[in-house]
């Protein structure tokens, strides 16, 4: 067949189809009836047309293709964890992720039959120390990895530096001279319930902090963690902006406009009563971190939020990546988003409010001068209540827990973890911003009832 079957009809213009739907609403407002307004303040139309897009929209340079899976291992006995890596690894894991609570580890313990392969290694480290670094370079050699140390996330999640700002920074110069990468912790914003146009335009905030301090550095790669979240369409439009934010910015700062994006779903929505909808959430989560084009992706564990790390956890959460890889063909197309005008147009409209987002931050000192005085941690707060508000009404819905509960389930005693926010009452340099679940309150009233 030369000829496309589609041809056989006539082209539909933007016009035509809001007069038929015009015509179908038999005198309600089409405005009223079918335009939805977002909490960033954007219109979600029911429909989208090519008529309507003013610009060919540019595609992200990513190859949706090539995603890898990600397991993250928490360090704390070095020997169980080098067993824990290699067991993964055999299981389906692609990338791993070392989080090194302090430098005292034993490296080469850690790395014990795991050099020379091309696995990709993650180190996330929770201190900063140029000297480890170095250390850890030198005994991987030729093993590709990547060290994440966001010493301003760690100033915004905790409230005090590591040391001080003068100490942290001068680390972390040395740390990005051996590495050539900074570390994004975006998915800080939205666990504490940013919205999405917040969320970018304070990852970018946060990226132009570092290049204003790293200023000679023109090799730096940055490594957005970003927290995926369940409004589908918007989260994949999200990781699309990301990408074409940081371009604009690196475009000004004469460094590379490649970005890479570590992916994981957000707890804000996960519950603690009906918790295997938990899987039903981070499926959906890592579809749409794919589909915007992370580069690793990973899982989280429908009982993370009250079990330790166990076994049937993590396998279940590798194995929802391995069914969408492997048996899914999540892995088979690149920018599979593009040519849908509803993604483009919402990767458009989040980029120009998150960037007017920005510009506001930066006239008003950047992104560290309003931690100091409070602000981004007000804003956050404000865009939390007013999510908290909607799961309260009901309008936001998490299944299970404000709809459709079961009163029969029990869970004081299968708590292993604390799953709710933990007060610390430590004296801090600015007002940390404190990540929280939507159904905490909730949940501590029934557990409280049991």
């Amino acid at each position: 067949m030369t000829k496309l079957a589609f041809n056989e009809f006539k082209e539909v213009s933007s016009k035509q189809w809001k007069q038929k739907i015009q015509v179908d609403l038999k005198g309600a407002d089409y405005n009223d009836t079918l335009i939805w307004n977002t909490n960033e303040g954007i219109d979600v139309r029911p429909f989208y047309h090519l008529d309507e897009m003013e610009q060919a929209f540019p595609t992200p340079e990513t190859q949706a293709s090539q995603w890898t899976i990600n397991q993250t291992i928490f360090v704390a006995d070095v020997e169980k964890s080098n067993a824990k890596a290699k067991e993964v690894l055999e299981r389906g894991a692609e990338t791993i992720t070392f989080i090194i609570p302090s430098s005292g580890i034993n490296l080469s313990t850690l790395m014990q039959g795991l050099l020379n392969t091309h696995t990709v290694f993650h180190f996330t480290l929770q201190f900063c120390s140029d000297a480890f670094v170095k250390d850890l370079k030198k005994l991987l050699g030729n093993t590709p990895f990547f060290v994440h140390i966001d010493i301003i996330g760690n100033l915004a999640k905790t409230g005090n530096w590591y040391r001080n700002l003068n100490s942290d920074f001068e680390a972390y110069k040395s740390i990005v001279a051996l590495t050539n990468g900074i570390s994004i912790n975006v998915g800080l914003y939205q666990n504490a319930g940013a919205n999405h146009i917040q969320e970018l335009a304070y990852a970018i905030a946060h990226a132009t902090e570092y290049l204003n301090h790293l200023e000679g550095h023109k090799t730096i790669t940055p490594t957005f963690h970003v927290a995926i979240g369940s409004n589908y369409f918007f989260e994949i439009a999200k990781l699309r902006a990301l990408r074409l934010l940081w371009a604009s910015l690196a475009a000004e700062y004469g460094v590379a406009e490649s970005c890479y994006i570590v992916a994981t779903p957000t707890k804000r929505n996960k519950t603690l009563y009906d918790y295997n909808t938990n899987m039903l959430r981070t499926t959906t989560e890592c579809m749409a971190a794919v589909l915007g084009g992370a580069n690793t992706v990973g899982n989280l564990a429908y009982d993370a939020i009250y079990h330790k790390d166990n076994e049937f956890g993590e396998r279940i959460a590798r194995n929802q990546l391995l069914v969408l890889k492997h048996e899914s063909y999540f892995n088979k197309v690149n920018n599979p988003a593009d040519g849908a005008y509803y993604i483009e147009q919402l990767t458009e409209q989040l980029a120009d409010k998150a960037l007017e987002l920005f510009k506001d931050i930066e006239q008003q000192g950047g992104l560290l001068q309003q931690l100091k005085e409070g602000t981004i941690q007000r804003k956050i707060k404000e865009n939390a209540t007013k999510e908290l508000e909607a799961f309260k009404s009901g309008e936001l819905v998490l299944l299970g827990t404000n709809k459709h509960p079961n009163p029969e389930d029990k869970m004081k005693d299968e708590l292993e973890l604390y799953p709710f926010v933990k007060t610390n009452p430590v004296k801090t340099l600015i007002p940390p911003i404190v990540e929280k679940r939507l159904a905490e309150a909730l949940e501590q009233q029934r557990i409280k009832s049991e």
